[in-house]
Protein backbone atom coordinates (compact mmCIF):
# COMPACT_ATOMS: atom_id res chain seq x y z
CA UNK A 1 0.00 0.00 0.00
CA UNK A 2 2.50 2.36 0.97
CA UNK A 3 4.42 1.45 -2.26
CA UNK A 4 1.59 3.21 -4.08
CA UNK A 5 0.79 5.52 -2.05
CA UNK A 6 4.21 7.38 -2.13
CA UNK A 7 4.54 8.00 -6.29
CA UNK A 8 0.47 9.12 -6.42
CA UNK A 9 1.15 11.74 -3.61
CA UNK A 10 4.10 12.92 -5.48
CA UNK A 11 2.34 12.90 -8.47
CA UNK A 12 -0.22 14.99 -7.27
CA UNK A 13 2.25 17.41 -5.19
CA UNK A 14 3.83 18.08 -8.68
CA UNK A 15 0.82 19.00 -10.63
CA UNK A 16 -0.59 21.33 -8.15
CA UNK A 17 2.51 22.93 -8.12
CA UNK A 18 2.56 23.78 -11.56
CA UNK A 19 -0.69 25.53 -11.39
CA UNK A 20 1.41 28.01 -9.29
CA UNK A 21 2.76 29.39 -12.21
CA UNK A 22 1.76 32.78 -12.98
CA UNK A 23 -0.09 33.19 -16.21
CA UNK A 24 1.99 34.30 -19.17
CA UNK A 25 5.07 33.98 -17.36
CA UNK A 26 6.60 32.81 -20.59
CA UNK A 27 5.05 35.46 -22.24
CA UNK A 28 7.52 38.19 -20.65
CA UNK A 29 9.76 40.09 -22.97
CA UNK A 30 12.05 42.79 -22.11
CA UNK A 31 12.87 45.33 -25.12
CA UNK A 32 15.12 48.68 -25.23
CA UNK A 33 14.77 51.55 -27.68
CA UNK A 34 12.93 54.91 -27.67
CA UNK A 35 9.46 55.87 -26.60
CA UNK A 36 8.15 57.68 -29.96
CA UNK A 37 4.61 58.47 -32.04
CA UNK A 38 3.45 55.83 -34.26
CA UNK A 39 3.11 58.52 -37.32
CA UNK A 40 6.85 59.81 -37.28
CA UNK A 41 8.91 56.89 -35.59
CA UNK A 42 10.57 56.04 -38.17
CA UNK A 43 11.44 59.79 -39.15
CA UNK A 44 11.90 61.26 -35.48
CA UNK A 45 15.36 61.85 -34.37
CA UNK A 46 15.86 59.68 -31.28
CA UNK A 47 15.17 61.48 -27.95
CA UNK A 48 13.54 64.19 -29.80
CA UNK A 49 10.71 64.84 -27.21
CA UNK A 50 8.87 67.86 -28.61
CA UNK A 51 8.24 66.38 -32.29
CA UNK A 52 6.66 62.65 -30.19
CA UNK A 53 4.49 64.67 -27.80
CA UNK A 54 3.32 66.92 -30.85
CA UNK A 55 2.40 64.07 -32.74
CA UNK A 56 0.49 62.53 -29.79
CA UNK A 57 -1.42 65.03 -29.17
CA UNK A 58 -2.43 65.33 -32.84
CA UNK A 59 -3.95 61.65 -31.65
CA UNK A 60 -1.02 59.35 -32.43
CA UNK A 61 -0.70 56.30 -31.00
CA UNK A 62 2.70 55.74 -28.45
CA UNK A 63 4.93 53.02 -29.71
CA UNK A 64 8.52 51.97 -28.71
CA UNK A 65 11.05 51.71 -31.81
CA UNK A 66 13.13 48.90 -30.90
CA UNK A 67 16.81 49.53 -30.58
CA UNK A 68 18.18 46.33 -32.39
CA UNK A 69 15.77 46.11 -35.02
CA UNK A 70 14.08 49.06 -35.30
CA UNK A 71 10.70 47.30 -35.65
CA UNK A 72 7.84 49.58 -34.43
CA UNK A 73 5.79 47.93 -31.16
CA UNK A 74 2.48 49.84 -30.12
CA UNK A 75 2.06 49.97 -26.26
CA UNK A 76 -0.99 48.77 -25.21
CA UNK A 77 -1.17 51.39 -21.75
CA UNK A 78 0.51 54.58 -22.86
CA UNK A 79 0.05 55.63 -19.32
CA UNK A 80 3.17 53.55 -18.24
CA UNK A 81 5.57 55.18 -20.17
CA UNK A 82 3.95 58.83 -20.28
CA UNK A 83 6.35 61.22 -19.11
CA UNK A 84 9.39 59.44 -21.34
CA UNK A 85 7.93 60.66 -24.24
CA UNK A 86 11.63 60.86 -26.73
CA UNK A 87 13.21 58.93 -23.64
CA UNK A 88 15.85 55.28 -24.84
CA UNK A 89 14.05 52.72 -22.34
CA UNK A 90 14.27 49.47 -21.14
CA UNK A 91 10.81 47.92 -20.86
CA UNK A 92 9.70 44.89 -19.68
CA UNK A 93 5.75 43.32 -20.32
CA UNK A 94 3.91 40.86 -22.46
CA UNK A 95 2.73 40.95 -25.92
CA UNK A 96 -1.15 40.98 -26.32
CA UNK A 97 -2.07 41.17 -29.87
CA UNK A 98 0.71 42.70 -31.36
CA UNK A 99 0.70 45.43 -28.43
CA UNK A 100 3.17 45.56 -25.80
CA UNK A 101 1.42 45.47 -22.26
CA UNK A 102 4.20 47.63 -20.27
CA UNK A 103 4.86 45.96 -16.42
CA UNK A 104 8.17 47.86 -16.12
CA UNK A 105 9.97 50.51 -17.27
CA UNK A 106 13.53 52.06 -16.70
CA UNK A 107 15.57 55.01 -18.65
CA UNK A 108 18.75 53.86 -19.98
Amino acid sequence: MKKVLFPVAVLLLVLCLGGLVPAGAAGTVTVSGYISCSTVAKAATPGDADAVRKCLDKGGLTVIVVDDTHQVLAIENPNAVSGHEGHRVLLTGEMNNGKLHVYSLRII
